[in-house]
């Protein structure tokens, strides 16, 4: 089952794309003969890199008739890259491991990893800098990271309203900023210098017109992180990770196909000396679901599956279920004739323990 749904925003949300007052999306329910339901959230994005609304509707009606009476396991393991079409694979993606879970009586996040974080730090994302950023700050106490959308007027307007809100932040609380993409090269450099020695722990998609040599430059000059987003849609994946350029990367579910692409591109990061984070897509959270996939995938990526103890049953299974909880393998493992599927990795799970290490 596919439901439209219109959501109306409290107030406007305002960013160097523009403006909007509602999310428009599609509400997904996969259902199976025992009576388990499995939600997925389609909440497309087109101006930060997604599908628009009606290709993501038509990339769904050619999905769903196809899943009948297929299990959740199977049909994840053949789901279709993401193609143009990333909101709507991550929707069906995350019901499928919705039914997963749930089958092998799991939190989806001890799915993605067996020894998964219970507790996560999360920011709090404002919306634009503007003179009411101070009131919106006191309207939401107890975060350490504030994040605000920049580059909505111009570069020394925001930079008096940093400068102004810097001396009235708590003792230990940094900023995190994000430009969408709204500057020059000359304008990013302005900005860069204007905020040196304020609380701020990094700058997003500063450039228009990124390009490796522009971004190492400004991220050599800078006193924060510099962070890719939107940008990693066009730019070479391949070679951002090589030779990377920025000191982060900020990965949205619903703008690379789903979970596993993110967990598995979160991974490839932190083994490049990336950071990796992972965020709703703005005001995913309108709509729930997709807020929800994402503090998922953020609990799995907490613990890292990197370093785990030498020699433990936690880093003997984790060689296993890389194998099968990767973006890139899970359809491949299965076309070799490996013949494992999600249900083997939770078979696998649950005889080595959750949680042990």
């Amino acid at each position: 089952m596919c439901r439209p749904y219109t959501l109306p925003l409290h107030q406007p949300w305002h960013s160097a794309h523009g403006q909007f007052s509602e999310r428009k999306g599609f509400l997904l329910e996969l259902s199976t003969d025992c009576g388990r339901r499995g939600y997925g959230d389609a909440a497309p994005l087109p101006e930060l890199g997604s599908e628009t609304l009606d290709q993501s509707a038509r990339w769904l009606a050619r999905q769903l008739p196809t899943l009948t009476g297929v299990a959740p396991a199977q049909a994840l393991a053949l789901l279709d890259p993401p193609g143009n079409c990333p909101s709507a694979r991550c929707a069906l993606e995350t019901a499928l491991l919705d039914l997963l879970a749930q089958q092998a009586n799991l939190p989806l996040r001890r799915l993605l990893n067996p020894i998964a974080t219970d507790c996560l730090a999360v920011n709090a994302n404002l919306g634009a800098l503007d003179g009411e950023a101070q009131d919106k700050l006191r309207g939401t106490p107890g975060f350490r990271v504030y994040k605000f959308k920049v580059g909505v007027a111009p570069v020394t307007d925001e930079l008096a309203l940093l400068q102004r809100l810097a001396g009235r932040l708590p003792s230990g609380v940094t900023l995190r900023l994000d430009a969408n993409r709204a500057w020059s090269r000359t304008l990013a450099k302005a900005f860069l210098a204007g905020i040196r020695g304020l609380p701020v722990e990094s700058l997003e998609e500063p450039l228009a017109r990124p390009t490796p040599t522009s971004l190492g430059a400004l991220q050599r000059a800078a006193t924060c992180a510099l962070a890719l987003d939107e940008s990693l849609g066009t730019l070479d994946l391949g070679q951002v990770l090589e030779y990377p350029a920025v000191r982060r990367l900020v990965l949205k579910p619903m703008l690379h196909g789903g979970l596993l692409r993110c967990l598995d591109l979160a991974r490839r990061a932190r083994q490049a000396g990336l950071e990796a984070l992972i965020e709703i897509a703005d005001l995913e959270r309108t709509s729930g679901d997709p807020e929800k996939a994402a503090e998922l995938l953020g609990f799995a990526l907490a613990q890292s599956l990197l370093s785990p103890p030498k020699g433990s049953r936690a880093e003997a299974l984790i060689k296993e279920v890389r194998a099968v909880l990767s973006a890139s393998s899970v359809k491949s493992a299965v076309e070799r004739g490996k013949g494992w599927s999600l249900t083997d990795v939770v078979e696998r799970v649950n005889d080595f323990g959750i949680g042990q290490g």
